[in-house]
């Protein structure tokens, strides 16, 4: 049977130095203009000097749950024209995580109603930028941020297995990748096949990633790669969005990546 998630009741913000760096990264950029030579610089007023928000007050923790109507998240302090400048760029923020949160939910809510008790996470694709953000939001729409950057887990792709076919095999490849990476890092193979699975699963992959595999093969693979290596987490990927989500949950998937 696919393994209960962890518990979601409480995702921790990403740590305040992380969100000053993503609101330096974020902010509108300045505009210069050249004098003429031989030109008196014009006197400046410190009342123009737009300076920055002081600080921001949440009202309440962060939360999927739909509302009707009008809802104060959050207020801000500072200079009017400092908050004025970063008004629209908060506001996309906040409405792109927003979004990447709700539908989270959705997908979640999709797969505790058919009783399904695996773990949705969402894709490792993230918008330029805004990793930080989006791998927040997921959490706190319920879902699995699946892994919060490259070094967080091995990962061995289609290419990865091509070049092994060439140079003494998966095993081998294996081997040398979990001697690079130390005893402390994942290995997760990505396969395309019963037969691709059974053979990295033995090969001593912790986790087999089952891409682009119609429903019905999907499940037929992920039962035989349960069968032989019952301690192997079986993830599903491609294709799989709110629509299509109920044809992918079955007993032997532990892991659903999909698209926000």
């Amino acid at each position: 049977m696919a393994r209960s998630p962890p518990g979601r009741g409480w995702t921790p913000a990403p740590p305040p130095h992380r969100l000053r760096a993503l609101a330096r990264a974020t902010r509108p950029g300045r505009t210069r203009r050249r004098r003429p030579r031989g030109t008196p610089r014009p006197a400046r007023s410190c009342s123009a000097r737009p300076g920055g928000a002081r600080g921001a007050s949440w009202r309440g923790p962060p939360s999927p749950r739909p509302f009707s109507g009008c809802r104060v998240v959050a207020e801000v302090e500072g200079p009017a024209a400092g908050v004025l400048a970063g008004e629209r760029v908060a506001l996309n923020i906040l409405g792109r995580c927003s979004g990447v949160a709700s539908m989270a939910a959705r997908a979640v809510g999709v797969a505790r109603a058919r009783g399904w008790a695996g773990v949705v996470a969402g894709t490792r694709k993230t918008t330029p930028g805004f990793r930080l953000a989006e791998k927040y939001a997921l959490g706190v729409g319920g879902a699995d941020p699946h892994r919060a950057g490259l070094g967080g887990l091995i990962m061995l792709k289609d290419n990865h297995r091509a070049l092994a076919a060439a140079t003494g095999g998966l095993e081998q490849m294996i081997l040398g990748v979990r001697q690079a990476g130390g005893f402390t890092r994942r290995l997760e193979v990505e396969c395309s096949s019963a037969e691709e699975a059974l053979a990295a699963a033995g090969a001593g992959a912790d986790i087999i990633l089952l891409d682009n595999l119609a429903p019905q093969e999907l499940h037929a693979a992920a039962a035989q790669v349960k069968a032989a290596h019952p301690g192997v987490t079986v993830e599903a990927s491609g294709g799989i969005v709110l629509e299509t989500l109920p044809q992918f949950l079955g007993p032997h998937i532990d892991m659903k990546m999909r698209r926000a």
